[in-house]
């Protein structure tokens, strides 16, 4: 025979009352929802997820829209998210959209069909069309690593500009001139703001800045592989690079090997993000740490504030910026003067 929620109050030794406020969606303490799923788990009990969802207007799922699933930076958010909502009774749908704007915008409509309770977006289209329907339906938006201008949401940013200028300082510092940049497309925020702090550094060191020493790829591997092959080619006097995210570093890295070329005796380099890899190479690579699990922390958190708040306590968008870390590792030289 079936479990009942008779069973479960007569197991955990709860009331019906607060057995019948979880299963319907509403807060109940945290050892008291442990105590009720663990109950659950015991006896089997089948919660009716499309009833409670009908019942309340919730379906207790998060919708995840990035550019890139194969990017370690979406990967470490992901997961952390994850096993946050999950304690809270949410579940996560994450969608791919292969930094495309029209996959975006299909998968953005298809969370949207799923009736997510809200959702938690790494945009590609920095416009913030494709999340209109969200914001009109009064649903939670939660921007990672970018700004929306045009579209009222909660945003959770890095200080890319600082980040930028940490690293670009340290290559001047070592006495490099010739500074080249592998960086995003330019209409992308990440990128404009990490290239704001790269002229920032070398115009605070009074070294002009050379377009063609700057690639605008497309965040991948492959990019950055073209992009620093004919940054290479077309300019041999460079003696360091900064590469601004993980991909571009891997794909850095990737010519540089190819090429035969030594680090850091006849290239300096500092990459992004990803220490396992920057400690697995040798020489030992100097990165910038992003706080993968802060910013997994903050937008989890920042939506499950925002689906437990009423109408009358909403706040305005908030916009959350957490900074950088560089990791020293062997890649840079010290040039003579």
């Amino acid at each position: 025979m079936a479990a009942t929620i008779k069973d479960i109050a007569s197991r955990t030794g709860l009331g019906l009352a607060t057995i019948s406020s979880y299963l319907n969606g509403g807060n109940v303490r945290e050892k008291n929802r442990e105590k009720i799923e663990q109950a659950i788990q015991e006896l089997n009990f089948e919660v009716n997820e499309v009833a409670r969802g009908l019942k309340t207007n919730r379906t207790h799922t998060i919708g995840v829209v990035i550019p890139e699933l194969n990017n370690i930076f979406c990967t470490e958010i992901i997961t952390a998210m994850e096993d946050i909502l999950r304690k809270k009774g949410y579940a996560t749908i994450v969608c791919d959209c292969r930094t495309d704007k029209k996959l975006e915008c299909e998968a953005v409509d298809f969370l949207y069909r799923k009736r997510v309770d809200g959702i938690i977006n790494m945009p590609v289209d920095s416009t913030g069309k494709h999340l209109r329907q969200f914001a009109a339906a009064k649903k939670p938006i939660i921007i990672i690593d970018r700004k929306l201008p045009q579209l009222s949401c909660d945003s959770i940013l890095v200080d890319n500009r600082d980040a930028a200028r940490k690293a670009v300082d340290i290559l001047i510092q070592s006495g490099h001139r010739r500074i080249g940049m592998i960086t995003g497309p330019e209409d992308i925020y990440t990128a404009m703001e990490r290239y704001q702090g790269y002229e920032a550094a070398l115009a605070n060191a009074g070294i002009a800045v050379d377009p063609g020493l700057v690639v605008h790829s497309d965040y991948t591997i492959r990019g950055a592989v073209a992009g620093v092959e004919h940054l290479l080619d077309e300019h041999p006097e460079v003696t360091a690079l900064f590469a601004a995210n993980y991909e571009m570093t891997m794909g850095t890295m990737i010519v540089l090997n190819e090429r035969g070329i030594s680090i850091p005796d006849q290239m300096s380099v500092i990459g992004f993000d990803n220490r396992e890899f920057a400690r697995a190479l040798h020489p030992t690579l100097t990165i910038i740490t992003q706080p993968t699990e802060a910013i997994a922390r903050q937008a989890a958190e920042t939506m499950l504030r925002r689906l437990e708040q009423t109408q009358s306590q909403e706040e305005g968008p908030q916009e959350l910026y957490l900074q950088t870390e560089v990791m020293v590792g062997k890649s840079v030289r010290q040039l003579e003067s």
